[in-house]
């Protein structure tokens, strides 16, 4: 938990005095630095019940880190250009987005991590890395810098077939949503496994709003609502009752002056944020029912916060607070209730572009059995990868031991190595894993291609 800045004043002898009456904290630090990337960091996702973070970067590079070791698992060239979005389906299905016009579809389980290349973008060399398996492709429109949003389609007659596919542990079928192919102010929707285009949200002709900036997407049975925020810092929020019927307007407004940079659904799904490149964040309605028809909309609230250029919204599960990564380096973290800023992140020293939050994960019993058996799986495959030095004091500390990793002279888990068993290693992991998957994270990622890891709130 993060303490509020100390007040200083200053007497006649220059001396500075601590005007709080509780003891100062000095600056938080970051838990853990991971590095490999040699471009810019533009995406992030925790995956795997929060096993497993995903990075991206400005040269197309995705890694897969173990967050129990800080090591990664999983490394491939997925793009020939920037990386905008990362997301996940299903237990086995990782979805990334390039500015290479290309929407992909990867198989990523953690059996097929032991497969993978370990070796860090930092180090490798071009066409070296092998690939997980492809999926599904799909040619998308990314003048815009848009990432794509994704729900899953509540389409009774989907739902139906998935459960008749269901033995297959085929993945829900999914909504996807990009800026139009033809027409950059449009939005396109596809649906997923199909390779279908299941909707298109025309571009506003009484309103210049420019291109489709940020996006997305929330479905219900036949009902779909796509919240857009646009180029000229207007947002708005269309609905779709009826797949045979066109997408309505809901609500329009332009709190920002400059185009918005980043947009996400609260954990409620009833509002949303947007940012921008000026210094407004603002909230605004997002009604999921029937009577919305009834109430004038409006926006909710709007925040000067005097830091321009704030993106890489991230709303935490719980809802209780959200992130933004700033130009001025900074990572800042508000409460989700007040929009009250709790706490400002200062380690990187160049731009940040990227946040994202760990899931609260339930602490059942039942839940961190299956979670930790996952994990153990990929154990040995993961152990020979190279680990990522962590920062939490300067960046010049370019390596730091981490806590609790088991030495091969470690007595009675040298003795099991060498019989042949993994029970006292397996005891271990499981700390590691169970510690790793309950732990508040918040990820953010950088101009300087590296993603801090903070533990907080």
């Amino acid at each position: 938990m993060f303490e509020k800045p100390c007040l200083y004043s200053v007497s006649e002898n220059n001396i500075l005095h601590c005007q709080m009456s509780s003891g100062c904290l000095p600056p938080a630090q970051p838990a853990f630095i991971l590095r490999g990337h040699s471009a810019q960091i533009h995406a992030l996702h925790f995956t795997k019940n929060n096993a497993r973070l995903l990075t991206a970067d400005a040269d197309g590079w995705i890694v897969s880190w173990n967050l129990a070791y800080k090591r990664p698992v999983a490394v491939w060239k997925a793009h020939t250009n920037a990386v905008l979005g990362l997301g996940s389906w299903g237990t086995d299905r990782i979805i990334t987005h390039g500015r290479d016009d290309r929407l992909l579809v990867w198989k990523l389980g953690i059996e097929d991590e032991a497969t993978l290349d370990k070796m860090l973008p930092v180090d490798a060399v071009e066409g070296s890395s092998k690939l997980p398996w492809l999926l599904h492709l799909l040619t998308v429109n990314t003048l815009n810098f848009c990432p794509f949003a994704m729900c899953h389609d509540g389409m009774p007659q989907v739902i139906t077939t998935q459960k008749v596919l269901k033995h297959n542990d085929a993945p829900e079928p999914i909504l996807v949503a990009v800026p139009n192919t033809v027409d950059s102010g449009g939005i396109d929707i596809y649906q997923l496994p199909a390779q279908a285009r299941a909707a298109n949200i025309g571009a506003e002709r009484d309103i210049t709003t420019g291109m489709v900036m940020a996006l997305s997407i929330l479905a219900h049975t036949t009902r779909i609502q796509v919240a857009a925020g646009y180029e000229s810092g207007h947002t708005m929020v269309f609905v779709q009752n009826d797949p045979a019927a066109a997408f309505q307007k809901l609500y329009s407004a332009r709190p920002h002056t400059e185009p918005v940079l980043s947009l996400t659904l609260s954990a409620s799904k009833e509002t949303y944020l947007t940012t921008s490149a000026d210094a407004n964040i603002a909230k605004h309605p997002f009604p999921f029912a029937n009577s919305i028809w009834n109430t004038e909309l409006k926006t909710i609230k709007v925040i000067p916060t005097k830091h321009s250029g704030q993106q890489g919204l991230s709303y935490r599960s719980d809802g209780k607070v959200f992130a933004t990564a700033g130009w001025d380096s900074h990572v800042r973290v508000y409460s989700g209730k007040t929009m009250k800023e709790l706490a400002v992140l200062k380690w990187h020293k160049e731009g940040a572009y990227a946040t994202a939050f760990a899931a609260i994960m339930p602490a059942t019993a039942s839940n961190l059995h299956s979670l930790v058996d996952q994990a153990s799986t990929s154990a040995s495959a993961s152990a020979s990868a190279s680990t990522s030095q962590s920062e939490a004091q300067s960046e010049q500390s370019a390596t730091t031991t981490l806590d609790q990793i088991p030495e091969e002279n470690d007595g009675v888990l040298t003795e099991t190595k060498i019989e042949g068993h993994s029970s006292a290693v397996s005891t271990v992991q499981q700390r590691r894993d169970e510690k790793a998957r309950s732990t508040h994270w918040l990820a953010a990622g950088a101009k300087d291609g590296k993603v801090s890891l903070w533990d907080i709130y």
